[in-house]
């Protein structure tokens, strides 16, 4: 072995051995804290009733520091509304006869419990109960919705996928933007078919929850794609963070945004799995409910990927284009002229 390779086998150990322990503190920080700092923070509930009880309520709610985001509505019927469109996680009523809750688990079981137990313990210390209506619950398949929050990894490991697999097989411009949007196609046939139509998880629309499985595969795996076209080997770093990474534990899937650490649960919305779950959630069980603006930043990530893709696909045949031969240079001008 030469003097050479020796320090350079060295080096190669020792940042194997350095980086390995630094990769499993980030990616434990990045599950860990969110999880370990889980807590109400602005959670949007509603109530509905006459002022007086209404504020009194609100005060009992208050006593939940930073906990709840209290929004007004005139009747049940109003505040049942607002449930089915997913402007707030649940709602209660104050009746002549005592408050009745109003919650819906398929926009998060974990949140639906945490407002049974805010509401209901104030009435059980007394020694009543708080009636709880459940507006839109998940499929009795699936009752705790465990199917949507095991599936955003898998549509991040697809879409990166995608991506990668775009990018090895030396697809550019044209080829590969094709090939991410008919892959991601496909995927979101077989997304649906897999938790619609045989696990019976999901019970929206069958080809808008396959086309928000499709969009977020196709947004990641060109997030993917294009950072890798932009930036090379660190765009692809670049990419892992911010969907398989970040993406997935910032999403506030297992969940609800409100309830990861401040700051930490918006920017989970703006990743593609954020989105994309929120995205899901909303056709698969509030006919489409609040699905705009995720459904906007999937789309702009797509775009953003796909135009990436296209710009270095461009780039690359104008650098391997051969140069214009000038004109002075052209063997007939350069030749010598025939005697006479």
């Amino acid at each position: 072995m030469s003097s050479a390779t020796t320090p350079a086998a060295g080096r190669t150990t020792l940042a194997v051995i350095l980086l390995v322990p630094v990769l499993a503190a980030l990616l434990l920080w990045t599950f860990a804290w969110p999880a370990a700092r889980t807590a109400p923070r602005d959670l949007p509930v509603g109530i509905a009733g006459s002022a007086a009880a209404a504020d009194g309520l609100a005060r009992e709610l208050g006593r939940h520091e930073g906990a709840f985001e209290i929004h007004r509505y005139e009747d049940a019927a109003a505040a049942r509304s607002a449930v089915e469109a997913r402007e707030v996680y649940g709602a209660v009523v104050v009746t002549p006869a005592g408050p009745e809750l109003l919650t819906a688990s398929a926009g998060g079981p974990v949140v639906a419990g945490l407002l049974r137990e805010a509401v209901t313990a104030g009435a059980a210390a007394g020694g009543g109960t708080v009636p709880v209506t459940d507006v839109v619950a998940p499929p009795a398949e699936d009752p705790r919705g465990a199917v949507l929050g095991a599936g955003l990894l898998p549509l991040a490991v697809a879409g990166a996928a995608t991506g990668a697999a775009a990018l090895f097989l030396g697809l550019r411009g044209a080829r590969a933007a094709t090939a991410l949007v008919g892959a991601s196609a496909l995927a979101g046939l077989a997304g649906a078919a897999l938790t619609h139509s045989w696990l019976g998880a999901l019970a929206g629309n069958w080809w808008a929850e396959a086309g928000v499985f499709a969009l977020t595969v196709l947004a990641i795996g060109a997030t993917f794609s294009g950072l890798a076209t932009l930036l090379g080997k660190p765009g692809l770093g670049l990419a892992a963070v911010l969907t398989v990474l970040a993406g997935n534990a910032f999403s506030g899937m297992s969940g609800a945004p409100e309830l990861l650490p401040a700051g930490i649960g918006l920017l989970g919305q703006w990743l593609p799995p954020g989105a994309g779950g929120q995205a899901l959630r909303s056709v698969a069980y509030f006919d489409g409910a609040a699905a705009g603006g995720p459904v906007l930043i999937l789309s702009l990530w797509a775009v953003a990927g796909l135009a990436a893709v296209a710009l270095g696909g461009r780039r690359r045949r104008t650098e391997a284009a051969p140069a214009p031969v000038p004109a002075s240079a052209s063997p007939s001008s350069s030749a010598p002229a025939p005697a006479s």
